[in-house]
Formats: structure tokens, sequence, C-alpha cells
């Protein structure tokens, strides 16, 4: 079973990059990369919209969190973990048809892995602050460095330097995402819940600059015909579900290093068999991704039992909102009791 969820996890980060091409495509047949996100993400939230009806505990959940925020037991900023995911897949839909998904992977890992360390580093999850180890800070260099290999042979007067900073900030935000969505799940006590916000907040920031895009360039000409490129949704909650399910058998830290592998390795095989718009694949992008790999794995290992002790002692120390919530009611209660 434990290897069964480890193959699942990597699968998961092969249906990331295949969402990165699916969208990037879109893009391309839809020359609005803005409309391609609005597309990939809105279709996930009516998905999910439909199946709230469906699921009770979901419905339930989202009481809670509203409750939870009345009460200032979740903060109000902790329900927009979607504006990360909407980053990720806006940038999906401007680079990758210039990038290729391997190169826009790599940055990606760059931003992720940075973005972990800052994101442990202030405490943003449900665990609290988590100290950086010296060798996840040299995995995050190695990262980079892997960026620069990657790109390497493409250096040039036409290298879209720009276009290569978005898929950077774009895994940052999605640490963001990842620590904030944890805190939505631990207060709805459903991970659809969880899910569903991420959506909805997403969706409604992408409308916001769709609508800004429209006003200044006007909105596309027409739909593509092709049915798979409104799938990017679907593939977002299927990887989103697998990572969600997975992450209570395998941690959070080896999960990372699963999905990873599956994004890396997905990426390069969709340009070698599938390639896209200008993306090549040489020597230069291989081995980055071969040291983006190797790098993500010492930063994810390292410490490994140290970092189980923390979590642990971390463990003790959280109470999630459900709690404090049963907590108070259990006083209230007591309270009538005695008088």
């Amino acid at each position: 079973m434990h290897v069964l969820w480890l193959l699942l996890a990597v699968f998961s980060g092969a249906l990331i990059s295949l969402q990165a091409r699916i969208n990037g495509q879109l893009a391309a047949d839809l020359g609005d990369g803005t409309a391609a996100a609005v597309l990939s993400f809105g279709s996930g939230l009516l998905v999910l919209s439909v199946g709230l009806l469906a699921v009770r505990g979901a419905r339930h959940g989202l009481g809670r969190v509203v409750q939870d925020v009345r009460q200032q037991r979740l903060k109000w900023w902790q329900l927009l973990g979607g504006c990360g995911g909407a980053t990720f897949v806006l940038a999906q839909g401007l680079t990758v048809g210039a990038l290729g998904v391997a190169l826009f992977t790599v940055a990606v890992v760059a931003g992720q892995v940075g973005g972990g360390l800052l994101v442990d580093a202030k405490g943003l999850g449900p665990a609290g602050p988590q100290r950086p180890t010296v060798r996840r800070a040299v995995g995050a260099g190695l990262v980079l460095v892997a960026v620069g290999v990657s790109m390497a042979d493409r250096l040039g007067a036409g290298f879209p330097y720009l276009l290569l900073v978005l898929p950077v900030v774009a895994g940052v935000c999605v640490s963001w995402q990842q620590a904030v969505n944890g805190h939505v799940r631990l207060s709805s006590g459903s991970a659809y819940t969880g899910t569903y916000f991420n959506f909805l907040t997403g969706t409604a920031v992408l409308g916001l600059v769709f609508v800004g895009h429209a006003v200044l360039a006007g909105v596309p000409a027409g739909l593509p015909g092709d049915p798979y490129l409104y799938l990017g949704g679907l593939v977002g909650i299927a990887f989103i579900s697998v990572a969600v399910a997975a992450v209570q058998k395998l941690g959070v830290l080896l999960l990372g290093l699963c999905t990873i592998t599956g994004q890396l390795l997905g990426s390069l095989a969709l340009d070698v068999f599938l390639p896209h718009g200008d993306a090549q694949v040489s020597a230069f992008t291989v081995g980055g991704a071969a040291l983006a790999l190797a790098a993500v794995a010492l930063a994810a290992v390292s410490g490994s039992s140290r970092g189980g002790r923390s979590r642990i002692r971390a463990a003790g120390r959280v109470v999630s909102p459900a709690a404090r919530r049963s907590a108070a009611d259990a006083d209230a209660s007591s309270s009538r009791s005695s008088t």
C-alpha cells in the first residue's frame, strides 16, 4: 500500500504537467492566456459546485469556515489560497508556449523550493514555524542553478527572460497556497470544502484579471473546438484530490518529493513525445531537470528524523479551529450545567 501511494503521488505530479500542456495549448488557440486560465479554473469550480449539492459534509464545512472567520479563529486571508493557484494557471497560459513544459516546470520547482523555505520560516502553515536546514538551503540554491543549466543553450537576445520570472513567482505562490489551504481544511474538516474555496477565490481573481485584460485588448473571437482543451479544470481537481488523500499516508515532505518528481518526468515526456509551440528539449534541458530533481531530493530528505520529531512536537502545539470550537462548546455546556 505504501508503494501504491508513492506511485499515486508521482502520478499527481505528472497530472500537473499535463494541465500545463492543456492550458498552454488552449491559450495558443485562443490567443489569450488570461481567457485560458479563466476557462480552466472556472470549469473546475463549476464541477465542484455541482458536487457540493451532493456532498453533505462539504456543505456543513462551508458553514464551519464562515463561523470560524466571523469568530476570528480563521483569518480571512487564509481563504485566499486560490490566488496562488490562479497565478500558477495564469503562468501556464502565458508562458508554456514559449518556454515549453520542461523549462516551465523547472522554473516552477525553483519557486516552490524557495517559497517552501520562506513559508516554513514564517510559520504560515498549520504546523507553525520550521527552522530551515543547511541541506534545504543548499537544495534551493541548486534548483536555481538547474534553471540556469536548462536555459544555457537558449541564452541570447531573443530569449524571453521576463517570461521565466512568472513561473518562478507562481511556484512561490503555490507554496503559500498549500500552507493557507491547510488551515481551511482544518477549519472545515473536509478536503472537498478546502478545494472548493481554492477554486472559488482563484476563479474570482482570474475573472477580474480577464475583465481588465478584455477592456484593454478585447476578447477572443471564438472558442476552439477540441474538447480535450477544456479538461484543465478536471485535471486540476484530480491532482489536488490525490494530494489531499496521499498526504495522510506519506507526509508532506515525501508527498512533495514525489509530486515534483512526477512534474519533472511528465514535463520531459510531454516535450519529447508531444512537442508544442517553440519548445525544444536539449541536453541542457534534461540536465537541468535532473539537477533540479537531485536538489529537491536533497531538500526533502535532509534532516528527516529531526523534521519528523519537530512536526510531532509542533502537532502537539497546533490546535485546529474545529478542535477549539469543540472545546468552546464543551466549556459552554459545562457552564450551563453548573448553573
